[in-house]
């Protein structure tokens, strides 16, 4: 804080005009009260002023007695006497009139006064002094100064009296001494008397300074007085003061208030007892209430110190702050302080920290919290050589309900599986919301690997349970990812990676399965992540070809077309299977370019073959639900001059699962460009009906593991073929069955009733130049099976 006195209080400019009463300043300063200082200063010597004019008088009559008619020196001394009384009488009335403030012309009144005594006694002066002799002189001299000197002394608050008597007296008697006795002497008293006029003046202006600081001082204090009061009228602070044995004194009303006791009841009260209420007997204080007890013994100045304080049974929060003591000798005399109730404060600042920690929607842990918590069991386990764990939960077909039902309901689902998962859990384990549809557990004890194996399965079962959420019956599951540490990582960041790795591996397997984490997973991930780095470039550094493989009539074995399959031939890495960088490509956003290079190519290639011979290509779910793919096959047909009717792209049934993302409506305008669609691998999502009534398909293929269980002669999966058999004869729909290998199988599919086949009976993915030999031969009907 400042502690230099502020504008508002400044001392006033004192000039020589100003100290003796020729001008006021005009400086903004209230010289009405230092006038009355002044003024009051001269009545308190008004009495002295007397007694020396009294008695300088009758000395007078003493020394010239013997040589001046006596009748003259008494009329000169009663003279003398009058005009002192009369100066006395006036200065006490003047100090009456202007007790608290005086006007400039009260001031000046004061120079007649010194003007009418100077004029009296310089009259004396010269009257008595020219013709007095040597001895007598002298002796009038010493009395003369004397009376300069009592009198300067006297009306030294006065400066404008001061000069005017000192001037008249002393030109008077130096007048008389020069004319009469020595011009020395006379020179020796001029310059006595201007000495005195210039000590009075010091002294006038010391007064003058010294009043002017005690009336800013008053003023300021006044201020702060007023400021204070309105500080404890107005705040919801208030001011609070002990003594050295820590007991209350001069409790303001608001802090008597504060605490629920009467304002003369808690004076004299130990402070702590007044804070700590019905804990005071027991001695169970809060920690904030022995902090402030240990700052109070120590005599430690301190602010900002939260105390919690139990008012009328309600608990409040306090802040508080306050600064030791000393009296003038440097003892300890207690504390003076100010304290606020910052209970409000404190609870928007605890809903604040839970709005920072907790999952609004669930109500959870969030992210943060369970960080933190991994983070502080980790530590626990590595002090006491224990071991924590870290579960992974990620909800397998939420995003199906999600995209098909809406988002209010897959918010009122995940609050179902938030309510099941806090019945699972003990004081043991936190569960909290990692955001979408991943939840996790942090475990403290991880000790009994059996205990969490059991734990991770019922959270596996627990969640694969149906829901029931605004009339509709909702199956989803759950696929988990377990990692202990420290023996998959030291920190928390390493074992929620370690777990992620883990939770990948139980998706990658099909979900509703856990995974603990084994390093092996680390080198997938380093793998994933080189071979991710490695497409990225793979367009550009020309690494990606097509092959192709025949599908041919069922009945005849004549080529009716090609499926385009993509295939990558890294430099280093060799021959990559599409089973691991399809996935990743769509995991990295990678597909859409990847899938637009092989339309066109596949599109370019199919315009070099005859013109029976259709091509297909297959479409992921990402490309459809962009509507600028319409556009991106309307320039694949335009650029390489095929026919529309040639050309068939293959989806599968998970487009459909994303309403409202306009996949549809983008297969609509494919069909509305010429262009066949093909159903990939129906039977193995949700094969549901009502896509296929609502979308104009040209074919059906049969994906090859019911190929292959039926070839078997499993029951099941020869009555899925049959069924989608005659589902696509009903619809107009040819079926296409994948994966033939053998001659057995070809016959099976045949008698099944399949119109077209594919598979390595009749032709591996061929390159493109012997694709494109074997699709412009002329002879189609001698079939390809070998």
């Amino acid at each position: 804080m400042n502690t230099e006195p502020s504008s508002q209080f400044a001392r006033p400019q004192i000039d020589f005009r100003a100290l003796v009463g020729l001008r006021d300043p005009g400086d903004g300063t209230d010289w009405g009260p230092i006038r009355a200082a002044q003024l009051n200063a001269g009545n308190q010597l008004a009495m002295f002023l007397l007694a020396a004019n009294a008695l300088a008088a009758a000395m007078m009559i003493l020394l010239l007695h013997q040589h001046v008619s006596i009748w003259a020196l008494l009329g000169f001394a009663a003279a003398a006497v009058a005009v002192a009384t009369v100066v006395t009488l006036r200065r006490r009335a003047a100090y009456r009139q202007a007790h608290d403030s005086a006007s400039l012309h009260q001031l000046r009144a004061t120079l007649w006064e010194g003007a009418a005594l100077g004029t009296v006694w310089g009259g004396g002066a010269i009257l008595f002094g020219l013709d007095a002799p040597g001895e007598v002189a002298l002796g009038l001299w010493i009395i003369l100064s004397i009376l300069m000197t009592s009198s300067a002394v006297a009306m030294a608050a006065l400066p404008l009296a001061t000069i005017a008597f000192l001037g008249i007296l002393g030109l008077s008697t130096s007048v008389a001494l020069g004319i009469g006795v020595d011009p020395v002497l006379a020179a020796a008293t001029l310059f006595y008397t201007g000495l005195l006029v210039m000590a009075c003046l010091v002294r006038a202006r010391a007064l003058v300074t010294i009043r002017a600081n005690e009336i800013a001082l008053a003023e300021r204090d006044e201020t702060v007085s007023l400021l204070l009061r309105e500080f404890e009228e107005n705040s919801a602070d208030w001011l609070w003061e002990i003594d050295g044995q820590r007991r209350v004194v001069r409790a303001s009303p608001r802090f008597a208030y504060s605490v629920g006791l009467d304002p003369v009841a808690v004076n004299g009260m130990p402070f702590l007892q007044v804070l700590a209420g019905a804990s005071w007997e027991t001695g169970d204080f809060a920690p904030g209430l022995r902090a402030l007890a240990n700052k109070l013994k120590m005599r430690e100045a301190f602010r900002d110190l939260p105390v919690p304080v139990t008012v009328n049974g309600e608990e409040r929060w306090w802040e508080i702050a306050a600064s030791p003591r000393y009296d003038e000798r440097g003892s300890f005399i207690g504390f003076r302080g100010v304290g606020s109730d910052v209970t409000e404060a404190r609870l928007s600042t605890d809903r604040i920290n839970r709005m920072a920690r907790f999952d609004l929607l669930t109500g959870l842990p969030n992210r943060l919290l369970i960080n933190e918590s991994l983070a502080q069991a980790m530590a626990e386990a590595e002090k006491w050589g224990g071991r924590c764990a870290f579960m992974m939960i990620d909800l397998d077909r939420f995003k199906a309900v999600n995209d098909s039902l809406g988002h209010p309901i897959g918010d009122r689902l995940l609050g179902r599986v938030a309510e099941r998962l806090q019945q699972l859990i003990t004081e043991n384990e936190i569960i909290g919301r990692l955001g979408g549809d991943e939840f996790a557990v942090v475990i403290r004890d991880a000790r009994d690997t059996d205990r969490l194996e059991n734990l991770a399965r019922t959270i596996i079962s627990t969640l694969s349970r149906p829901y029931e959420v605004d009339q509709h019956t909702l199956y989803i599951g759950a696929s988990v990812g377990l990692a202990i540490g420290p023996r998959d990582g030291r920190t928390a960041e390493t074992l929620i990676r370690s777990a992620d790795l883990a939770l990948y591996r139980s998706k990658d397997a099909g979900g509703g399965s856990f995974h603990s984490y084994e390093p092996q997973l680390h080198v997938e991930a380093e793998e994933r992540r080189v071979l991710e780095i490695a497409l990225r470039n793979a367009l550009q550094n020309d690494e990606l070809h097509l092959n192709f493989q025949p599908v041919v009539n069922a009945d005849t074995g004549g080529l009716t077309g090609f499926e385009a399959l993509l295939r990558w031939t890294h430099p280093k890495l060799g021959a990559i299977s599409p089973a691991k960088f399809i996935p990743l490509a769509e995991d990295a956003r990678l597909i859409a370019p990847i899938g637009e290079w092989v339309l066109r190519h596949a599109c370019a290639e199919a315009a070099k073959w005859d013109d029976d011979v259709r091509i297909a290509v297959n479409v992921s779910p990402e490309q459809l639900h962009n509507p600028a793919f319409v556009a991106v096959v309307a320039q694949a047909i335009s650029q390489s001059g095929i026919t529309p009717d040639r050309l068939e792209l293959e989806v599968t049934e998970s487009v459909f699962m994303r309403e409202g993302t306009g996949a549809v409506k983008v297969l609509e305008h494919i069909l509305g460009l010429g262009c066949r669609l093909s159903l990939d691998d129906f039977g193995t999502g949700y094969s549901s009906l009502g896509y296929l009534s609502r979308t104009r398909f040209s074919s059906i293929k049969i994906d090859r593991s019911f190929v292959q269980a039926a070839s078997k002669g499993v029951a099941e999966p020869i009555a899925i073929i049959r069924a989608v058999v005659a589902l696509a004869q009903s619809l107009g729909m040819a079926t296409t069955a994948e994966g033939v290998e053998t001659e057995d199988e070809h016959r099976m599919v045949q008698e099944l009733g399949c119109t077209k086949v594919q598979g390595y009976y009749f032709g591996r993915p061929l390159p493109a130049a012997e694709a494109r030999h074997l699709a412009t031969r002329r002879r189609r009907g001698a079939g390809l099976a070998a």
